[in-house]
């Protein structure tokens, strides 16, 4: 009986022995009818795949809030008489100063009120004719006082002799009353004749013009003006950073246009009421504009306070 333990002289061979001597008793074409798969490809080591490379790590962004670039007012400017324009002598886009003439309206009659103004405050032979006449009567008031005592006129005589002294003292007073009076109707027409001009309340930019010159005015405004230095930039913050930004401070506010970096703007302004429907509270900051390099209406980012956020000294809330 066989030992089961012992193995075929056939098993004993090595795989590339056994592979080897079927290839020998196979059939010619046989050996390379056989699948791909069952070759064995000889792998160099460095043909091996490298390893993936690690994750580069997120670039640490700073906190910012978005904002809103506007003018620091904007008004529509209006006349406060009715009128005809005459002359506009400024256009959309004009930098002009305060008290500087925008638009000018017909003013023939108050020209014509103003020089009869004049002649009449420059008259001053009432004034004049009131000291002679009251001069006169002083002296015949004085004369009648001798002659009473020497008993040529009775008492009565220099009664009447004050009493035109007096009246005549008071015609001097009315004459100097009434150049007042003149004086006074003279600066009347001047002011009149003044708001046929419509001059700039402030400093800043003529945005649009809503009238040209020949129209009728009433009660439309004729101009729009914006003061752009400084400008205001507007912050929407989360009530989650109240407290965190307080009038006086400084932040950094980065205009969203081509080439503007950072700029530092004072806070002058922060709500003390928290808008219930959207959780939020406003803070108006004053950003420094000097000649009008910056146009209003851009959007912006602002570093979030606490993080980028220095102190300037006290100037109190605008």
């Amino acid at each position: 009986m066989a030992d089961p333990t012992r193995l075929h002289p056939v098993a004993r061979l090595s795989v590339p022995t056994l592979l080897a001597l079927l290839a020998a008793l196979a059939p010619p074409g046989l050996a390379s009818a056989q699948p791909a798969a069952a070759r064995t490809v000889p792998v160099s080591p460095a043909a091996s795949v490298p390893a993936p490379a690690a994750p580069a790590a997120p670039r640490a962004t700073k906190a910012t809030l978005g904002c809103l670039i506007s003018p620091e007012r904007v008004a529509d400017v209006g006349s406060p008489v009715v009128g005809v324009v005459a002359e506009i002598p400024v256009d959309n886009g004009t930098a002009v100063q305060a008290g500087q003439a925008l638009v000018v309206l017909r003013s023939d009659v108050e020209q014509a009120g103003l020089h009869a103004a004049q002649a009449r405050s420059a008259i001053e032979a009432d004034v004049h004719a009131a000291k002679a006449n009251l001069m006169l009567a002083h002296q015949r008031h004085a004369r009648a006082v001798e002659l009473v005592g020497e008993g040529f006129v009775s008492s009565q005589a220099v009664e009447q002799a004050r009493a035109e002294r007096d009246v005549a003292d008071q015609k001097l007073q009315q004459a100097r009353g009434q150049q007042e009076v003149s004086q006074q109707e003279l600066r009347v027409v001047q002011a009149q004749l003044g708001q046929r001009t419509v001059r700039s309340p402030f400093r800043g930019v003529v945005v649009e013009r809503f009238v040209n010159a020949g129209e009728r005015v009433e009660d439309k405004p004729l101009l729009r003006l914006a003061m752009l230095d400084p400008l205001r930039v507007e912050i929407v913050m989360p009530a989650s950073r109240w407290g965190s930004v307080a009038v006086n401070q400084s932040l950094s506010v980065v205009p969203e246009l081509p080439g503007a970096g950072p700029m530092a703007a004072r806070v002058t302004h922060v709500d003390k009421i928290i808008d219930a429907a959207s959780n939020t509270f406003r803070v108006r900051l004053s950003l420094p504009n000097p000649g009008n390099r910056l146009p209003a209406g851009a959007r912006c980012k602002v570093d979030e306070p606490g993080l980028s956020a220095t102190s300037l000294p006290a100037r109190g809330s605008l």
